[in-house]
């Protein structure tokens, strides 16, 4: 709920009165124009976001006609989503940390670029003629969205007083919330407006490819009005913020020349133990690839304490790995927490679709009409769970964490999540679906808002843009996880059945509020 108190009816840029003996100054308490202006470019993103989740499992079923093994491929063909993630948000967000272009400022020059790179994928990508070119875009569209959002996520702790910082967490997980709707009811609403549903086998219906132009357009435009009317703080404005701060980069690489290379070598062991299963135990091929990136890790750890050792202090690697080995300890304790929840998740967006069009469609044939009836009955579940997520976030999130506390408030947002998921089970009717779906909405409300918030007020703000690149990495890890494995999962226990996937996202989900149960927070 928004009250005078979270939006004060003060100009987004008027100074409050200092305390003290004013060498610190506290930032000016944003209006509720401001706070909306600040994330409102999330709205555009998350339009993308939504475009790409709700339909990419359709488009690679209508580009694959005819292949019997493509419901085992879908995992793998998802792995370009949180490949880039992990891979581009901790360089964004170092690189964002020490930009300053002027007028442009730190965050907003990663904002306008990602757009326009997204807009670009997102009119090629319904015109792809085969499935590679299809899996191609997804990875250069997931990467240019990473890039605009990354930088947004540290762009609301700069501009906002720690009071803040609730609430304007919340405003953006309304705008995610918001911009998923669009994003996820558009082919659908398309379909109601006559446009043809169905196309040809092996293209891509009118429906699908009017809406990701639609959704490039509203991107862009969303995103170059926060540009347009927001101003950073400059680097002497946030040094009076903040105050004066020892020098700690030299210490963290000194921190990294102290490590010793044990650890960097049982990444890579474990990489090694992971790629030499792949054919003893018959898995598939993409698992290869988790193990590669334990090793890389581990090879690119040992180069980082080499550099550090030699006083490579300019380089990125040193910093991102130094970083991320002296992570505060209340994002330690989050870690866990968000590798069950982004499991969970990620397997509902790469398996809702099948799901729905088996059970309660009766088809997996990607030419039929009911299947891309089905996939449009998937937008609107989908736009359902944003929809609700939207509303939770400025209602029942405020109102819990009121009463019982942020980390509660989590554990009670994961464990109606994991409810939503185990009634997939026992629901075969689509429309019945949508009560599912207020479950899912109200975790995803709090996945997007509740640890964000809690870690905010914690995490050193000369580091935030790292930091909150390598919190990403908790969420794309399991990601990467799910879609190198789940497919050998289905080949070797539920072949043709997809459904069972919900159950193990309903397990994980529910691990994830037991992990919440851990981390502990000081009220003080």
């Amino acid at each position: 709920m928004a009250t005078d108190a979270a939006f004060p009816a003060t100009k987004a840029y008027q100074n409050d009165k200092n305390a003290g003996d004013g060498s610190v100054n506290e930032r000016p308490r944003q209006s509720f124009a401001g706070l909306w202006n600040i994330s409102f470019g999330f709205f555009g993103i998350q339009i993308g976001f939504a475009l790409q989740n709700a339909n990419m499992s359709r488009i690679f079923q209508t580009l694959s006609p005819g292949d019997p093994d493509i419901l085992n491929k879908l995992p793998a063909l998802w792995v370009a989503a949180p490949l880039t993630g992990l891979l581009v948000q901790p360089i964004i967000g170092h690189m964002s940390d020490r930009t300053w272009l002027g007028r442009l400022g730190r965050r907003r020059p990663y904002f306008l670029s990602g757009a326009l790179l997204a807009t670009l994928a997102l009119v090629l990508m319904p015109l792809a003629p085969f499935l590679l070119f299809a899996a191609t875009m997804l990875w250069v569209l997931d990467a240019s969205l990473n890039i605009s959002m990354e930088p947004f996520r540290a762009f609301v702790g700069d501009m906002l007083r720690k009071d803040q910082h609730s609430v304007g967490y919340a405003v953006q997980t309304a705008f995610i919330g918001a911009g998923a709707v669009v994003g996820s009811i558009f082919p659908t609403l398309l379909e109601w407006w006559g446009v043809a549903n169905v196309a040809a086998p092996g293209a891509i219906p009118d429906t699908v490819r009017y809406a990701f132009w639609f959704g490039g357009a509203a991107l862009f435009l969303a995103v170059t009005w926060t540009v347009l009317t927001t101003r950073e703080y400059t680097p002497d404005e946030m040094a009076r913020f903040d105050g004066a701060h020892p020098e700690t980069e030299t210490e963290t690489l000194r921190m990294l020349a102290a490590r010793t290379f044990g650890g960097s070598f049982a990444w890579i062991a474990l990489g090694t133990v992971v790629v030499a299963a792949v054919g003893p135990l018959a898995l598939r091929q993409e698992v290869y690839l988790l193990g590669a990136l334990l090793i890389g890790y581990g090879i690119a750890s040992i180069l980082a304490i080499t550099m550090a050792r030699r006083g490579s202090s300019a380089s990125i690697l040193g910093h991102i790995v130094g970083d991320f080995s002296g992570m505060p300890p209340l994002m330690k304790q989050l870690a866990l927490v968000q590798f069950f929840s982004w499991s969970a998740l990620f397997i509902m967006w790469t398996q809702t679709n099948p799901v729905v069009a088996q059970r309660g469609f009766g088809t997996l044939d990607a030419s039929s009409a009911a299947f891309q009836a089905a996939g449009n009955w998937v937008d609107v579940l989908f736009a359902t769970y944003n929809g609700v997520a939207a509303i939770a976030a400025l209602t029942l999130l405020p109102f819990l964490a009121k009463r019982i506390g942020a980390p509660r408030t989590h554990v009670v947002g994961l464990l109606c999540g994991a409810a939503g998921y185990a009634s997939f089970l026992v629901i075969r009717d689509p429309q019945m679906l949508l009560l599912s779906e207020v479950g899912i909405g109200i975790a995803w409300a709090s996945i997007l808002a509740m640890p964000y918030a809690i870690l905010a007020s914690s995490l050193p703000q000369r580091k935030l843009g790292i930091y909150m690149g390598l919190f990403n990495v908790f969420v794309v890890i399991p990601q990467l996880l799910v879609a190198t494995v789940m497919g050998s999962i289905m080949q070797a226990f539920f072949p043709g059945e997809p459904i069972w996937t919900m159950l193990f996202a309903a397990v994980v989900m529910a691990l994830a509020a037991l992990a919440m149960l851990r981390v502990r927070v000081d009220t003080a």
